[in-house]
């Protein structure tokens, strides 16, 4: 009878796990949990997704992960679809034309180290995937370990499926890069946006069909007929998003003054003023500065307090998955709202050591910083707008620095860090677009670095707790087992001998 029992368990505990599913996630980012966003995308498909995933053989184990942890994520997908996501993984070394056709699919060919036989070889793989729907298709090119496999997924299945991208305009006409200067913003935006540019006519007002318009890093000044379209452009409903330079900062000249356009005072008219002083912060970058010594010049390290790395950042959708961001030549910002039905966020606020330099200055970046030079605390320097019921504007979004998403041009551009990146994008998409897949941008959690603000005797104690704690952890586990059994075969053994 017993034996029944349990068989009849088994066959109903197997039964009930093919109808339903639970599984814990106790990452921090919430990893293995689809987001809102995702689900509401797979619940609004009309037509299936066939995801083709192509997958090398022979992995190493770091790399088997991925495509598990990838495998894990279209079950998952394919459940909430009801079946309209359709998968299969194929290995492109399998046979010559199947390796071409990933090929010219976009997939990557990536090298990864392989240890065999005592020694380090490469090994050619291939991490990547194509979707199809009907007859469009779209391609991941590469699936690196522990990044925001949700975004990539979703994102392209929404590329897929969506019929008229929202259009995001970047203002030009007053100096402001082009977006050729912005790569990096202008790739990720141009996967969920019709990304262009305009410029203000002092007579005809812009498009309504713009959902955002950006203005970013302004050098001439904006007249009184420009700054009206603004106005009418908000009150119509419209987002903006503003990047501005309040003050301007030279490494070779080694001197800054204020930029006046008049956007500041239009700002400073909506409640957001950005103050034409320079942000100086304890928790910043460091540079290699040419120094001249007799008739010999060498290269030198020393921090930058005007390229803050801001760390503190709000609880926002805006703000999620951050970890730090570099401004650089930054301005804070201070707020006065009439409205009471305004609602403003500070996103982004420099460390509890910071400061404020004139706008007219001589900057000596060989200077010894003490901790008596930086006496303010939390300065803002990024703010989001919610207008509520004002006819003024809608949303919007400022920033005290106008080229933290900025790469440059030519030869002079440079690679930006990904939060920059992202608290950019993610600016656009809070005023933009409702689905949230800006909070899934950041997801996969890169870095827990140690606050630089901490002394070295604490930074040393936190190592070694990390460290220790775990071992120390099973050495007590271990103790305590062992005190338990030995009691148990004690007993026993009195019973036994009674």
């Amino acid at each position: 009878m017993r034996i029944l029992l349990v068989a009849v368990i088994v066959i109903l505990v197997g039964f009930l796990s093919t109808r339903f599913s639970l599984r814990l996630d106790f990452t921090g980012d919430k990893r293995y949990t689809l987001s809102k966003a995702t689900r509401d995308i797979l619940g609004s498909l009309k037509e299936p997704v066939t995801v083709t995933a192509y997958f090398s053989k022979n992995l190493p184990p770091n790399v088997v992960e991925t495509k598990n942890d990838f495998k894990d994520l279209l079950v998952e997908y394919s459940n909430r679809s009801n079946g309209n996501i359709v998968y299969e993984f194929i290995d492109p070394s399998e046979k010559p034309e199947i390796e071409q056709q990933a090929l010219q699919a976009g997939i990557q060919i990536v090298m990864i180290n392989v240890r065999e036989k005592n020694e380090m070889k490469q090994q050619k793989a291939y991490l990547g995937a194509v979707l199809k729907m009907g007859d469009q298709s779209d391609v991941i090119p590469f699936l690196q370990q522990g990044a925001a496999m949700e975004y990539a997924l979703s994102s392209s299945i929404k590329r897929l499926s969506v019929k008229e991208k929202p259009k995001v305009a970047f203002l030009q006409g007053q100096g402001e890069p082009s977006l050729d200067e912005m790569q990096q913003v202008r790739g990720v935006l141009s996967v969920l946006y019709d990304v262009s540019t305009y410029t203000i006519n002092d007579t005809a007002a812009i498009p309504n069909s713009y959902k955002t318009l950006v203005i970013v890093a302004p050098e001439d000044s904006f007249t009184m007929s420009q700054l009206q379209r603004l106005d009418e452009y908000g009150s119509a409903g419209g987002s903006i998003l503003v990047a501005i330079n309040r003050v301007h900062g030279d490494f070779y000249t080694g001197t800054g003054n204020p930029v006046n356009t008049g956007l500041e005072t239009w700002l400073k008219n909506k409640g957001v003023e950005v103050e034409d002083k320079f942000v100086m912060d304890a928790n910043c970058n460091q540079r290699w500065f040419s120094v001249r010594q007799g008739n010999s010049i060498y290269q030198t390290m020393a921090v930058v307090p005007y390229e803050p790395v801001i760390q503190n950042f709000a609880d926002h959708p805006i703000t999620k998955g951050l970890e730090k961001v570099l401004f650089s030549f930054a301005s804070q910002m201070t707020f006065s709202f009439t409205d009471s039905s305004v609602k403003a966020t500070v996103l982004a606020t420099t460390s509890q050591y910071s400061n404020t330099e004139p706008g007219n200055t001589t900057f000596n970046f060989m200077r010894n910083y003490t901790q008596s030079d930086f006496s303010l605390d939390s300065l803002p320097v990024a703010v989001a707008v919610d207008y509520k019921g004002e006819k003024s504007l809608s949303k919007m979004v400022v920033f005290g620095d106008g080229d933290f998403a900025v790469n440059g041009k030519g030869r002079e551009a440079q690679q930006l860090q990904p939060d920059n990146v992202s608290f950019f994008v993610n600016a656009i998409d809070w005023l933009s677009d409702d689905t949230g897949l800006n909070e899934l941008r950041t997801k996969g959690v890169s870095s827990r670095p140690i606050k630089a603000d901490l002394d070295d005797g604490k930074k040393a104690r936190i190592k070694y707790s990390n460290f220790l704690a775990p071992i120390l952890l099973i050495i007590v586990y271990g103790f305590v087992r062992m005190q338990i059994r030995r009691k148990k075969r004690m007993k026993w053994m009195e019973e036994r001998y009674v």
